[in-house]
């Protein structure tokens, strides 16, 4: 009986994952129920602030110089021109506004105008968050004096997964990064990236990983790859739907407050798909047409799905975690119902042979 863990082993995150599909959903639903209003989503909107010609060799991303993509690439936008995509994302919807650029990190002479963007889009009343490579603890610390919210800084795979992604920064770099953002008291949001050619134990690894940091990410993007010709990764086989719902699932169970959020590769998933990944814990997703330089399905398709399953968008004074949830929502199940007291069950794997 826990709330929080930090000390979970690879063979227990197996168990988790790899239990049957039902008993894993109601786990994980179970426990999301109790941290977070289950019929409720943050919209969020990611737009790319500076695109291409990124120095890495991460073998996912259309933004690197070293492939050939054909990507129409972009020099830092002005401020006013981002505050204006804000706004528009705030009238369609959102409230999380995320600015990502292609670096391998900051200059320290972009410096002034990337906290200005961070001043100018939380007095809007969004969220705030920024994606721009790594970071030092003096830029981390400029960020946080700009009211920065969250830094994105994502794990992407396992570490004896992660040679074969990407070369030109290493595993310890990405933990420095969190590390200095956590330092510097900014929410991190880290998660990873699903159908890279990793296995079930890279995956557990990844969450472990994840769960397992001093304090556990406040906020988990899932993503699922999408395959972009010229990249390393063009002819990756599909992912199994089932396998991503499973770690969705399993990323709830491991870090109960954070938010989970639906990531690139939507607009390949099914309605069914989306469906199953908020039962299973996800309570954010991004909203347009684009998520950074990839396809993501159209507004009108987001709003539909979310009126046939019932589930509300999440408003500007609605607090992204709800530990008391039956204060502010009537609930059609109250069997299902945890005082926000209650101690987390979790499902207890075998002990290891």
């Amino acid at each position: 009986m826990t709330i929080l863990r930090n000390d979970w082993r690879r063979h227990e995150i197996l168990e988790i994952m790899q239990q049957p599909l039902n008993d894993l959903l109601f786990t994980a639903h179970t426990i999301h129920r109790q941290f977070h209003n289950q019929n409720e989503i943050q919209i969020s909107k990611l737009l790319s602030i500076k695109t291409g010609r990124c120095p890495e060799d991460c073998a996912y991303c259309p933004q690197s110089i070293r492939f050939s993509t054909g990507l129409d690439e972009k020099q830092l936008m002005a401020i006013a021109d981002v505050v204006a995509e804000a706004k528009n994302a705030k009238s369609s919807g959102a409230t999380r506004f995320c600015m990502g650029a292609a670096w391998r990190s900051p200059k320290n002479r972009d410096m002034p105008v990337l906290t200005e963007m961070v001043k100018q889009v939380k007095a809007l009343e969004m969220e705030t968050c920024m994606t721009l490579g790594m970071l030092d603890q003096d830029q981390a610390e400029e960020f946080a004096s700009a009211g920065l919210d969250y830094y994105n800084h994502n794990l992407d795979t396992s570490p004896e997964h992660y040679r074969k992604i990407i070369t030109t920064r290493t595993y310890e770099d990405r933990l420095e990064t969190i590390k200095n953002v956590q330092e510097a008291k900014i929410k991190v949001c880290s998660g990873g990236i699903l159908g890279l050619g990793e296995q079930t134990q890279d995956r557990a690894s990844l969450l472990q990983h994840l769960a397992n940091l001093d304090q556990h990410p406040e906020s988990v993007p899932i993503n699922q790859l999408i395959r972009v010709k010229g990249t390393p990764l063009q002819d990756n086989d599909d992912l199994d739907p089932i396998e991503f719902i499973r770690v969705i699932a399993t990323a709830r169970i491991l870090m109960p407050k954070a938010v989970v959020r639906l990531s690139a590769g939507r607009e390949q998933m099914s309605d069914e798909m989306q469906a199953m990944a908020f039962f299973a814990g996800a309570n954010s997703m991004f909203y347009g047409d684009k998520l950074l330089t990839t396809n993501n399905p159209t507004e009108n398709h987001d709003t539909e799905l979310l009126e046939k399953l019932g589930i509300k968008a999440q408003s500007l004074n609605s607090p992204t975690t709800s530990i008391h949830r039956l204060e502010h929502t009537e609930d059609p199940y109250p069997e299902l119902a945890i005082p926000s007291n209650t101690p987390v069950q979790y499902y207890t794997p075998r002990q290891a042979k």
